[in-house]
């Protein structure tokens, strides 16, 4: 059974329909939406400040959520993906976007609606990341654009998958599969090319 534990005052507030790993920890002042699943060895501490998460976001193993004491809170949007083992340490993440195993975003960093941040990246305080763009490196850069709607189907695939891998909810397609769009999308040649990036990447 995950450890919820209040500090100052503050309770974790978990959304409906939320799947929380046996080891997972959840501390203070972090409130999530519904569908969410939050995996095996995470941190996410709301001790000093707020972690506001949105609905249907998968938080992956090993992954640690902090902030700073009056100056900086997390806030992740709704179905945003979040790897293996990345530490996000008071950054803003829109919605759709996707955060790639082993990363690390600094203290008010904003990632983008739909943004792709590569694995083993390192996001330096204050970077802003445009919607719809990859960034990647240490520290982080620009490398591409990719398709908005592309980005938030393909993270909204994840999200989904990983609610199903955690049993709460049966496998069922999401309403336009990624495959869906490689067959009959008029630009599946980006499509295909930013979703075979993604999945050698992540």
């Amino acid at each position: 059974m995950a450890l919820i534990k209040s500090v100052r005052g503050f309770t974790p507030e978990i959304g409906e329909n939320c799947f929380l790993a046996d080891n997972a920890v959840i501390i203070g002042d972090v409130k999530t939406g519904r569908d969410c699943s939050i995996w095996f060895s995470t941190v996410l501490r709301g001790d000093v400040n707020s972690i506001r998460i949105g609905n249907g976001v998968n938080i992956q193993d090993g992954s640690v959520l902090h902030t700073l004491y009056e100056k900086s809170t997390i806030e992740i949007g709704d179905h945003v993906s979040v790897g293996h083992n990345v530490t996000i340490h008071g950054a803003c993440i829109k919605d759709y976007a996707l955060i790639g195993m082993g990363s690390t975003l600094l203290d008010h960093a904003v990632i983008g609606e739909g943004a792709i941040v590569a694995a083993g990246s390192l996001v330096l305080s204050n970077t802003v990341i445009e919607p719809g763009s990859i960034w990647g490196g240490v520290p982080a850069k620009f490398i591409k654009k990719v398709d908005p709607e592309q980005a938030k189907e393909l993270n909204q695939k994840i999200a989904h998958n990983y609610l199903m891998y955690s049993g709460i909810k049966k496998k069922n397609k999401p309403p336009k599969c990624l495959n869906a769009y490689k067959r009959n999308h008029p630009r599946r040649k980006q499509i295909c090319s930013v979703g075979n990036f993604v999945e050698r990447e992540f």
